[in-house]
């Protein structure tokens, strides 16, 4: 275990996207033990490519548990988000002439939601390149850099606009990345959509949505009536008649009617049925799931949807 408080005293910032900084985040004991884990001749898989490439291995399994616990516990208070136990953490090596290129890591349905780099650099300079770029898109200059000092963790929370990059390296560059996941995107969520879509068939949905869905097809944009027949399918694989397959397809097409002060069955379903379409054709955004989680507050679980329900919804979230 570190032998300083881990994770002290970090710094926030906005700009260009939420992030955090300590300067002395798990200590030198600690870190002279993960200095051993770059180790040569160990088992690294090479990324290779003009986007991205570095030398890649997990070193979860020699990590000592109960350090992984301690942070993801630090995690949860540092960044105030329901974050699991689950920890994984790879070796990242940069070598000579390799990069790093713009991209955000959204998180996909199951993937990880924040993460913790933890440079492992002595006496690193400015001309030895590596910085740790932030970009409000993809396309502008960076908005703000972060050296690669030794013992000083960078953190963040991935969303679709977390745009970062790393400069090419003119020496040897070590970092420790740890992933963490969010209460309500577990890789146990992503089975449970992956098998509720399996076989995907729209031809199942009932007649009653044809009309509905031609009038509405004929003038939005393709993904968005894809992900209402997703919503519509869910009510239909979960056993709601045709009137509330017809429900979640509108809802899910538009902007939806105001949440009502009580929600009935079927409104609730037509939410959580939405909430599984967007995690299914795109990525877990934290601010949609919070609206969902107020809107669905003291709402009793339809029994028929409650395995689902449990895990988009794990009761034991205290914070967003």
């Amino acid at each position: 275990m570190p032998s300083v408080p881990m994770l002290s005293d970090p710094r926030h910032q906005n700009e260009p996207f939420p992030f955090f900084r300590c300067d002395r985040a798990f200590g030198a004991e600690a870190c002279a033990g993960f200095e051993e884990l770059f180790a040569a001749g160990a088992d690294w898989q090479a990324r290779d490519d003009s986007f991205y490439s570095c030398f890649l291995r997990d070193v979860t399994v020699e990590l000592p548990a109960e350090l992984l616990c301690a942070t993801a516990v630090r995690m949860r208070a540092v960044t105030g988000l329901p974050l699991t136990d689950q920890v994984v953490v790879s070796a990242q090596r940069m070598e000579p002439g390799q990069v790093v290129g713009v991209h955000s890591d959204r998180p996909l349905i199951g993937y990880e939601a924040a993460r913790l780099v933890l440079p492992l650099n002595h006496a690193w300079r400015r001309e030895h390149g590596g910085l740790l770029e932030l970009y409000d898109s993809p396309e502008g200059l960076p908005v703000a850099e972060v050296e690669p000092v030794y013992d000083a963790a960078f953190g963040f929370v991935l969303h679709e606009g977390s745009y970062h990059g790393v400069q090419r390296v003119s020496r040897r560059r070590r970092s420790l990345v740890f992933n963490f996941w969010h209460a309500a995107n577990t890789p146990e969520l992503a089975d449970a959509v992956e098998a509720l879509f399996a076989d995907l068939h729209f031809a199942e949905l009932p007649a009653a949505l044809d009309p509905v869905a031609a009038a509405i097809e004929s003038r939005l944009p393709e993904d968005v009536t894809f992900r209402a027949n997703l919503a519509a399918l869910a009510l239909h694989r979960w056993g709601y008649d045709a009137a509330a397959v017809v429900s979640g397809f509108r809802f899910t097409a538009g902007p939806g009617p105001a949440a009502a002060a009580a929600l009935d069955e079927r409104a609730a379903a037509v939410r959580l049925a939405d909430w599984v379409a967007r995690l299914k054709t795109g990525s877990f955004d934290l601010q949609r799931w919070q609206e969902l989680r107020r809107t669905l507050a003291g709402t009793p679980p339809p029994p028929r949807v409650l395995p689902l329900w449990k895990l988009c919804l794990p009761g034991d979230c205290a914070r967003g």
